[in-house]
């Protein structure tokens, strides 16, 4: 069984327990913000177990507030009749001024708030958000032929380094 990557502080693990790999074929990421999750104990413990998906969540701000929706994580198989609903929409924890930072960049058009990974830091869940601009067809093929271009460089250099 691999162990998790244990960071500077006793207990604190940073290794990924969720990654949203669509986001980044699908979004260009201009900016990122670590947030907290306001959990229920059933939720915490799903997500422990990493039973989370990411791929189609999203984030809006209401009433000076950032929530995020779509993001399933599954019931509790031990838990009992308050189990949490799965795509029950959760509140992010974020400061003032990120707030109103991620508020004036969602006003302008075509810009999404995504969640990129969830990970454990200190014993507290937290997720990474991005600002995030959504691709049109042929900035995906371009991304898809750099990430080739970059490759085939990588791969020519490592024969070359062997010989």
């Amino acid at each position: 069984m691999a162990k998790a990557k244990q960071g500077a502080i006793k207990g604190s693990f940073d290794a990924p327990i969720a990654t949203n790999k669509k986001a980044t074929h699908d979004y260009t990421i201009t900016e990122t913000f670590e947030c907290g999750l306001v959990l229920t104990g059933t939720e915490i413990k799903s997500i422990r177990r990493s039973h989370i998906q990411l791929r189609d969540g999203f984030a809006r701000v209401k009433n000076g507030e950032v929530w995020l929706s779509n993001v399933v994580i599954s019931h509790f198989a031990e838990g009992n009749l308050q189990n949490h609903d799965e795509l029950r929409d959760r509140k992010l924890l974020l400061h003032r001024k990120q707030i109103t930072t991620i508020e004036k960049a969602l006003s302008d058009a075509g810009m999404t708030f995504v969640p990129l990974k969830v990970y454990f830091k200190n014993g507290f869940a937290k997720i990474l958000m991005a600002l995030a601009r959504g691709k049109h067809d042929y900035d995906k093929r371009e991304s898809i032929k750099q990430k080739d271009i970059n490759r085939d460089v990588k791969r020519q250099l490592k024969n070359y380094q062997t010989r």
